[in-house]
């Protein structure tokens, strides 16, 4: 059985940005953090604290302890395989926890460890820099990792390791269909991922970034045409793509190697690698819908391959959905974006 898995934030923030921080890291639904927990003392938080000291609730000890009330573990510098099996006999002590740090390799020890781990009750934190060491280590130690342990002070960050760790997601509603209207030609973007894509799957694009339909991939074939599970016929060049640190693309800008967030019909994301990127003029559509207050457009392309997913589940083609109808898509309130990353106090209107 797979265990669950804990994306850990260690903060790299002054105290006088810590409170902000953390509470925004406790929005996208980090539980952990590697911080002392006097520096949280007062605050409104349900962070669970991981730290050398006897009040955090995971105390990382110099020996093998017990602290009523609280889990105990150890650290570790991973330099050789004298190393390994010295986590092996001390964890057989009863440590119910070890945090690992390994230097230049990264997969083969870490894969020893888990190795020889895997069957005790000893949980096993890694030590992560970067968002591309977060995705690394959760790729490869699917078999028994606990957490990962990643030190930022960026929350565009937090987000990207949360796609990696598969936690994100979106709150998905209907969106009722305003206006249908036939454009002309456009150039539009086809998306070919590097992943195969499932029914209810697919990409949020939209010509404002912060309402975005849920457009789904080719799966579904026809007696015209053949399934292509890893393509998303996203829309205009123009329109935006959300890639998984949270910040937006214009589809024209999608290339081999970029990243996009996939998304299925209940809001749960995943990355992607984009393998090719396809530009063609076609005959395009114009489609508004509202939810709420919000009001917001897509450009697709006009042909029944390009489906949106209904709340039901059920998916409907463009050339199909009529006035009133309702699809699912993600809105919120308008920020300004700069180069794809969103300004909160900046004005703008978007129609």
């Amino acid at each position: 059985m797979t265990k669950s898995r804990e994306l850990i934030i260690a903060p790299k923030v002054s105290r006088a940005q810590l409170a902000k921080f953390l509470s925004e890291i406790e929005r996208e639904g980090i539980k952990i953090v590697n911080v002392d927990p006097s520096y949280i003392k007062g605050l409104k938080t349900k962070l669970v604290t991981i730290y050398a000291s006897q009040n955090a609730d995971y105390v990382i000890s110099e020996k093998i302890t017990r602290i009523k009330g609280r889990k105990v573990g150890m650290k570790f510098k991973v330099l050789s395989n004298e190393d390994i099996e010295n986590i092996l006999q001390i964890s057989k002590e009863g440590l119910d926890f070890v945090v690992v740090e390994v230097k230049d390799w990264k997969i083969i020890p870490l894969e020893n460890i888990i190795a020889k781990l895997h069957k005790a009750h000893t949980k096993i934190f890694a030590i992560a820099n970067s968002p591309e060491e977060v995705r690394k280590m959760f790729s490869i130690l699917e078999i028994g990792v606990d957490g990962v342990i990643f030190a930022t002070s960026s929350l565009s960050e937090v987000r990207e390791a949360l796609v990696y760790l598969g936690t994100r997601s979106f709150e998905l509603k209907p969106a009722k269909i305003l206006e249908i209207k036939e454009v002309g030609n456009g150039e539009r973007v086809c998306v070919d991922t590097a992943s195969m894509l499932g029914r209810g799957e697919g990409m949020l694009i939209g010509s404002r970034s912060n309402f975005l339909f849920l457009v789904h991939n080719e799966s579904v074939g026809s007696s015209f045409t053949s399934p292509r599970p890893f393509r998303v016929n996203a829309g205009a060049v123009h329109c935006y793509a959300l890639s998984p640190d949270g910040t937006t693309k214009y589809l024209s800008e999608l290339e081999t190697g970029s990243e996009v967030l996939v998304t299925d019909s209940h809001g749960r994301a995943r990355r992607a690698t984009v393998g090719r990127s396809k530009i063609e003029s076609r005959p395009m559509l114009m489609i508004k819908a509202q939810i709420g207050n919000e009001v917001g457009g897509i450009i697709a392309q006009n042909a029944e391959t390009i489906r949106f997913v209904r709340p039901n589940g059920h998916l409907v083609s463009v050339t199909h959905v009529k006035k009133g109808d309702t699809v699912l898509a993600y809105a919120k309130p308008a920020t300004g974006r700069h180069f794809g990353m969103e300004v909160d106090d900046e004005y703008i209107v978007e129609k």
